[in-house]
C-alpha cells in the first residue's frame, strides 16, 4: 500500500502541474516527509516508478525534451474519464490526503458504509479464473436465508454499497446480489464460460443505478430543477445521458434517456419539491401517485 501510495503522489503531482522538470518533482516529493522522509528523489528510483505506473495503471509518463525536459502525462484523458482507473487514482488520493490529515481525525466525518467489502477478493478471484461462486444470501423481504450458484460477471459500487451481477442457471437470468446480503461466498470447481456478448458498461447503460428491468423501457425524461437544486444537478449529473435544455434564474431543464426505474422514481422523490418531472406524461403521473400515497400517510394530522 505504502508503495502504491507513493505512485498515485506522483501521478496526480504530473496530472495537476501538466508539465513539470525532474528537479521541481524531486523538491516537490522532499518537501512531502511523510512519504520522502525528507529526501529527494533518486533518478533511477523515479525511472522504475514510470515502468511500474504503466504496468499497473496504464498510465503513460513522457518526457518533453524541448524547453527543459518538462515530464507529463500523455494519454491524461484517461484520468478525466470516469471508470476505474480514475476511481482508483481518486480514492488513493483521498487516503493519502486524510492520512496526512490525523491530526484533524476528529474533524473528519465518514458515513459508516454497510459491510460486504470482505466478499470482494473471493468474487473478484472467481471472475478471473471463470469459476461459480456458492453463495448463501439473505434478502430484505425472505425471513430466511437461501444457498445458490452463481456465476460472476461484473461488480459495482453504487451509493457506498457494493453489488455483483451474476447469472442464475436456475432461472437463465442475469440477477444483482448486494454484497452486504451475503452471509457466506466460496469458489467452486465449476467452470462457466461468460457469454462473449457480455459488456458491463453496455448493461447497465440505460439505467440509473443497480436495478434493472428488461420490462421497462429506456425514454427520453424531461425533468424540472428549481433553485439551488439546479446547480446540485448541474454539478453532480443523476445519468450520464443528462443533458441542459434551459436554464434562467428560477429553474433549470434537463434531459435524459434511461429506464425510469424503481431506483431512479425514488431518487427523484428525494428531492420533494425541488426536482419536477415535465415529461413524459406516463412519468409524471407516476410520481403524483406516489406522492398521492405519501400524503395519505398524513391525513389524520
Amino acid at each position: 500500500m505504502h508503495q502504491l501510495q507513493k505512485y498515485i503522489w506522483l501521478i496526480n503531482t504530473i496530472h495537476s502541474a501538466g508539465k513539470i522538470s525532474y528537479k521541481d518533482l524531486s523538491a516537490k516529493w522532499e518537501d512531502n516527509k511523510d512519504l520522502s522522509d525528507n529526501k529527494p528523489l533518486p533518478r533511477a528510483t523515479f525511472n522504475r516508478w514510470i515502468d511500474a505506473i504503466f504496468s499497473q495503471f496504464g498510465i503513460i509518463i513522457s518526457c518533453q525534451r524541448a524547453n527543459g525536459y518538462l515530464y507529463y502525462i500523455e494519454n491524461s484523458e484517461s484520468l478525466n474519464e470516469n471508470g476505474i482507473k480514475k476511481w482508483m487514482i481518486d480514492t488513493f488520493a483521498v487516503n493519502n490526503v486524510i492520512r496526512d490529515s490525523m491530526v484533524l481525525k476528529d474533524r473528519i466525518l465518514v458515513d459508516s458504509i454497510p459491510s460486504g467489502h470482505k466478499w470482494l477478493l473471493v468474487i473478484l478471484h472467481a471472475m478471473r479464473t471463470d469459476k461459480a461462486l456458492n453463495i448463501i444470501y439473505h434478502t430484505y423481504h425472505e425471513s430466511v436465508s437461501r444457498s445458490f450458484l452463481i456465476e460472476p460477471y461484473c461488480i459495482k459500487l453504487f451509493q457506498n454499497r457494493w453489488y455483483m451481477l451474476g447469472y442464475d442457471a436456475q432461472t437463465d437470468r442475469l440477477l444483482t446480489y448486494a454484497l452486504d446480503r451475503m452471509e457466506d461466498v466460496c469458489i467452486t470447481d465449476i467452470s462457466f464460460t461468460p457469454l462473449k456478448s457480455f459488456n458491463a458498461n453496455d448493461y447497465f447503460e440505460n439505467y440509473f443505478g443497480v436495478v434493472t428491468d428488461s420490462e421497462v423501457k429506456p425514454i427520453y425524461i424531461v425533468i424540472r430543477a428549481y433553485k439551488r437544486h439546479k446547480h446540485y444537478l448541474m454539478s453532480l449529473p443523476l445519468h450520464h445521458s443528462q443533458k441542459l435544455l434551459h436554464n434562467n434564474a428560477e429553474y433549470a431543464e434537463f434531459e435524459l434517456y434511461l429506464a425510469p426505474t424503481y431506483d431512479f422514481v425514488m431518487k427523484l422523490l428525494q428531492a420533494g419539491a425541488m426536482v419536477e418531472v415535465i415529461k413524459p406524461q406516463s412519468l409524471r403521473l407516476q410520481i403524483k401517485n406516489w406522492i398521492s400515497d405519501m400524503v395519505e400517510l398524513y391525513e389524520l394530522d
